[in-house]
């Protein structure tokens, strides 16, 4: 029987491949030293100049060679989210078993975080029967029995368990409150992030909301402040990338009369105003390293001093922060601290953005249009000659192909201005394609040029090839086979084959 071998791309397997010299490898690379395998597939959520040499090293390691190796770039939000590591395992997990049904499967536990072991270890057990394998340096390669059985051991007991919130979380019936009707959706994936969200508004610990610009992160926090106990204590916002560098400890702690030039009088910051409340960090990624560990206090042990004074404060401030960045590849290059990160990424929120959300696109242009109608009525000088704006059949149809790249907020910001410059009732296809700002889009014009001057034609064929690739595997999050289907190819094997001729990254 064949082998096949799933695992993770750990920091140690990329330095071990340095240190073979000294005669330290890493978890990978003594694994294929110890035992053959007949095909590989490696996730990871590192660049791909940083993997690149290690799956190359890797590839030359394979007795069956380099087209034995697989290696899948997974979108992560953090490095310890279950979601999206169990998301990501899966996918590739499905692509490895389809690709050989009557190989012996093996994942191997020792790269990557604890997190990403432990998803390894329960779909290893469950979905995926699978053996394990572990390296260290005290104990070599060896095969790890796992002495339980999850299915056997556990759920029979789960069945049993007569806790009312526990049973409505195995069933995907999260207590969502009124707080949370704002968010309106259609699409299964905001519905389950309203799911996560309900139960972090039960549970008092830091939430990090993540995603594009306009997707919707503060109202999320919103609605989770209104569905928490705090619900009537005091949450301020603040936008991280809008204080003046040299005013951010006085803003978020506050500061003494005559702290610095300007300070005339003593003034409390967002966290003392925020005691016994929640305060919401905007732009979180903006804040300046140099910053950051201050905060790292407040949060560890609620204490913090105000500029210009020695008498140390204690506060009790839930904290909910967003960003737009990716935290992960910012502490990569020394711009986000670690340790920050993992005390604000307790509960993780990724939003996805409003192209990956079709079905929720004209719901969402309705609400915000009506809003647009309540709100003009409201305007003395607009009241009698106001119209109520309603979306003809055409515009509905090009606001749900368009792809939005500036997410809701550029919806709402479209819509306005077509309901201003539209002189009647409905608001055509042609209204919003005149509100609509036109951006640039790259090689707009590859499929009118000029014949007369000869063209390069595999070009123009590999630049169409990359665009709809790399479309596809957006709307398939990553899985090939998704991807493969959606451009009409057999499987995701001669997805591969495009990919590499293309050299798409």
């Amino acid at each position: 029987m064949g082998k096949v071998l799933v695992s993770w791309v750990g920091n140690t397997d990329i330095s071990g491949l340095s240190n073979t010299a000294n005669g330290s490898k890493g978890p990978l690379d003594a694994i294929l030293c110890a035992d053959n395998y007949d095909h590989i597939y490696l996730l990871h959520n590192q660049p791909q100049s940083t993997v690149k040499p290690l799956i190359e090293a890797l590839k030359q390691r394979c007795s069956n060679g380099g087209d034995s190796v697989h290696a899948h770039k997974v979108k992560l939000s953090s490095p310890i989210h279950f979601g999206d590591i169990y998301t990501a395992l899966d996918s590739v997990l499905k692509i490895a078993v389809s690709a050989n049904p009557n190989y012996q499967l093996y994942i191997q536990l020792t790269s990557g975080t604890s997190t990403m072991t432990a998803v390894s270890i329960l779909v290893g057990k469950t979905k995926y029967p699978a053996r394990f394998i572990q390296s260290s340096i005290e104990q070599g390669v060896k095969e790890e029995l796992i002495p339980f059985d999850v299915a056997a051991d556990f759920l029979p007991a789960l069945a049993e368990h007569n806790d009312t919130q526990l049973t409505q979380l195995m069933n995907g019936d999260a207590p969502i409150t009124a707080a949370f009707d704002d968010i309106l959706t259609r699409n299964t994936d905001m519905l389950r992030l309203k799911q996560l969200a309900a139960i972090l508004a039960g549970r008092d610990v830091p939430v990090l909301i993540t995603g594009e610009s306009g997707t919707g992160k503060e109202l999320f926090a919103t609605a989770i402040v209104n569905a928490s106990q705090r619900k009537h204590k005091p949450f301020l916002t603040l936008n991280c990338g809008a204080i003046p560098p040299d005013l951010i400890d006085a803003t978020l702690f506050g500061h003494t009369k005559g702290a610095f030039t300007g300070a005339t009088e003593a003034r409390k910051g967002y966290f003392e105003q925020c005691d016994g409340g929640t305060l919401f960090l905007d732009e979180f990624g903006e804040l300046p390293l140099t910053h950051q560990v201050r905060l790292l206090r407040v949060l560890q042990d609620g204490t913090f001093t105000p500029v210009g004074s020695t008498k140390e404060q204690k506060v009790n401030v839930r904290l909910i922060t967003a960003t737009n960045k990716n935290l992960i590849d910012e502490i990569a290059a020394g711009r986000f601290r670690e340790d920050l990160f993992y005390r604000v990424a307790i509960g993780i929120l990724h939003l996805p953005p409003l192209r990956n959300r079709k079905e929720d696109i004209v719901v969402l242009a309705e609400s915000l249009l009506e809003k647009i109608n309540v709100e003009a009525a409201t305007q003395p000088y607009l009241h009698k000659g106001n119209k109520h704006k309603k979306l003809s059949v055409k515009a509905r149809n090009l606001i749900k192909s368009y792809p939005w790249p500036g997410n809701v907020r550029e919806l709402n910001a479209t819509l306005l201005r077509a309901s201003l410059w539209g002189a009647g009732e409905s608001i055509s296809d042609t209204d919003i394609q005149q509100a609509s700002f036109q951006r640039p889009t790259q090689d707009s014009d590859m499929l009118n040029q000029d014949i007369s001057q000869g063209v390069d034609i595999q070009g123009v064929i590999a630049k169409v090839s990359k665009l709809y690739i790399h479309k596809a595997l957006e709307e398939s999050s990553g899985s090939k086979t998704k991807a493969a289907e959606l451009l009409g190819l057999k499987n995701y094997q001669t997805l591969n084959n495009w990919i590499e001729k293309y050299n798409i990254k």
